[in-house]
């Protein structure tokens, strides 16, 4: 079993470097190239919700990714160091808006409520299991590996 990790500092830039090495690990590990573009979504996800969790509560602070194949499956483990944050419950329907977020200086931006990220991953993966991992929160995603 196989695994490739990489650590990386909570910074925005980092996200897409994550990306690519998900989606290449991926690619080598037998993954379907139909499945590629959820990889990177889902891992692109992970990964931006835990850089802006550390920008909050610990930005000195790495978030690990382990990418790790075997047999049957390529699994994803997004780990941040930052407090759990609980997935809103609306989130369990199909129909989240967008809160409208007012500008100093007039204007809004509409944001999407916490943990919207989270429902994306998990339209993404075939498996996707969140736990606590120490003071933080670990994301897994999980995707089967084509028949050879």
């Amino acid at each position: 079993m196989p695994t490739v990790e990489v650590t990386f500092t909570p910074l925005p830039a980092h996200v897409r470097t994550a990306r690519l090495v998900a989606t290449a690990v991926a690619r080598r590990s037998g993954v379907d190239e139909s499945l590629l573009d959820e990889v990177r979504l889902a891992v692109g996800e992970a990964c931006s919700r835990a850089v802006e969790a550390h920008r909050t509560h610990c930005p000195r602070t790495p978030i690990r990714v382990a990418l790790t194949d075997d047999s049957e499956r390529f699994e994803v483990v997004v780990t941040d160091a930052a407090p759990a944050e609980e997935m809103p419950a609306e989130l369990a329907s199909s129909s989240v808006a967008p809160e409208p977020v007012p500008l100093e200086g007039g204007g809004v931006v509409h944001q999407l409520p916490p943990g919207v990220g989270l429902a994306v991953i998990s339209g993404l993966a075939d498996d996707v299991r969140i736990s606590p991992a120490g003071d933080g929160t670990s994301v897994a995603m999980s995707w089967k590996r084509r028949a050879e």
